[in-house]
């Protein structure tokens, strides 16, 4: 096997890292889910809470998960393996490699449709998209679904293909200041609409009587998607950061940078569909039909609809690469590392991976639409597996992982290393030995419990 440590590539700074990390965290999650869930559960106090946790809980994630790829400089297997064999290395290693596997394959099928409407807002069908059954036609099509996963797979892999400065960073550098500048056009374009200052009151403005506890779970399930933790990601790009960069600064600027944009994607959407409703939140309940069926319906009722559409589906499409890029590397980092094979190698394998899943949840709502594992279609049920079962579960092996085999001091030491800053020390203690394990278990049980009936959510 080669010598990981010397040859291992490397982003070229603390930018490198911010922006490849924050467009791992800015994705479909942000963008669609963000938004939903915020509606659901309250508006403003779900926000509020949502940027509590994300300081204590997501904070602490990631900077575990950074130090320990940066400390080893190594995928998520070898890492965990590199402090010896135990029940929490070996968990926390594979369910944090496997996840990534998992996740791009149905991942890349939504990035597809996210093509498809882009296309289509292009081509100046701004009505068509938005008519009734038009995105049920679509991907009950096996044929136009799959063509433009195919595409959007393609693009991806051959951005990881390049390698990690040439493909990933200079992806990221160019694609995440253009996401920032398309979100601040379409937020301003949709709280100017008329009526939308009702929306935004309730996105913004704190509403104690809206919440529950659901709204705590929601936000907290929500902070999986929105900050790529607990799927291998920080820790293979933790391995790619030099010794000199600021761990605690760059998750500082990681987190400032996606609780932005879940802000921007709330301005864009949240007040812009209060406006076509007519102020009723729950057209906004919609979860993912919301992207593909309300969004459009909005559109074709304002003013310069076409642009706006052009402009939205972009940005969402460059959200939806840079996560899958993420999500990518994570896995062709791990055959690299595991299998001893050269990046080349390794992509072409995680692209027969993609492929193969991906087509079950591509063809799933067309030819295979009556195959249902425990009731859900095939991209549901990924979807349930990774989210709501194996996240939760590597979330509480890396914690474990690190309090109990690590141990904190190295943690410390390597935040701390070339006189880093660890200023948030104390949170961090408190949270990783504590209340992430707890939180953690709590999104298992409750996602679980949801997904059979036995509570609603």
């Amino acid at each position: 096997m080669k010598n990981q440590t010397t040859k291992r590539s490397s982003f070229s700074g603390k930018i490198g890292f911010v922006l490849s990390a924050a467009g791992a965290s800015v994705g479909l999650g942000n963008i669609w889910r963000f938004p939903y869930l915020a509606a659901k559960y309250g508006g403003g106090i779900f926000l509020l809470i949502y940027i509590i946790l994300a300081l204590t809980f997501g904070y602490t994630m990631i900077m575990a998960e950074t130090s320990l790829g940066r400390m080893t400089k190594k995928s998520p297997v070898g890492a965990f393996a590199s402090f010896g064999n135990s029940r929490w290395s070996s968990l926390g290693g594979w369910i944090n490699a496997i996840i990534p596997v998992l996740i791009v394959p149905y991942y890349s099928v939504i990035g597809g449709w996210v093509l498809k409407y882009l296309v289509e807002y292009v081509r100046g069908h701004a009505q068509t998209v938005a008519e009734d059954g038009y995105f049920s036609a679509f991907i009950s099509d096996g044929f136009s679904t799959e063509i433009c996963f195919v595409i959007f797979s393609v693009i991806t892999l051959a951005i990881i293909y390049a390698g990690v400065r040439n493909g990933i960073e200079r992806v990221s550098k160019f694609m995440m200041p253009i996401l920032v500048v398309l979100s601040v056009i379409i937020a301003i374009y949709s709280v100017t609409r008329p009526g939308a200052l009702a929306g935004v009151k309730y996105f913004l403005v704190p509403n104690i009587s809206n919440f529950s506890w659901m709204t705590v779970v929601a936000a907290m399930g929500q902070m999986f998607y929105s900050l790529s933790i607990a799927m291998g990601i920080l820790i293979t790009f933790g391995s790619y950061m030099k010794k000199e960069t600021s761990i605690e600064e760059s998750t500082k600027n990681v987190e400032i940078f996606d609780t932005a944009i879940a802000i921007m994607a709330g301005l864009m959407i949240i007040p812009a569909v209060f406006a076509f409703s007519g102020g009723d939140p729950d057209t906004l309940q919609a979860g993912p039909a919301l992207m593909f069926i309300t969004i459009p319906k909005v559109f074709a009722s304002m003013g310069f609809g076409t642009f706006a559409g052009v402009m939205f589906f972009l940005l969402v499409l460059f959200a939806a690469l840079t996560s899958s890029i993420a999500l990518t590397e994570s896995a062709v980092s791990t055959f690299e590392d595991e299998l001893g094979w050269s990046r080349k190698k390794s992509t072409v394998l995680c692209g027969v991976i993609m492929i193969a899943l991906g087509s079950l949840s591509s063809l799933g709502y067309g030819p295979l639409a009556n195959v249902k594992i425990i009731g859900m279609q095939f991209l549901d049920f990924f979807d349930f597996l990774t989210n709501s079962v194996m996240m939760p579960i590597a979330a509480i092996a890396t914690c474990l992982f690190v309090s109990r085999v690590v141990g904190v001091k190295r943690i410390e030491e390597e935040v701390t290393y070339g006189g880093g800053t660890f200023k948030r020390r104390k949170v961090f203690l408190f949270m990783i030995q504590y209340l992430c394990p707890i939180f953690a278990g709590i999104i298992l049980l409750s996602s679980v419990a949801n997904a059979f009936g036995w509570i609603s959510m």
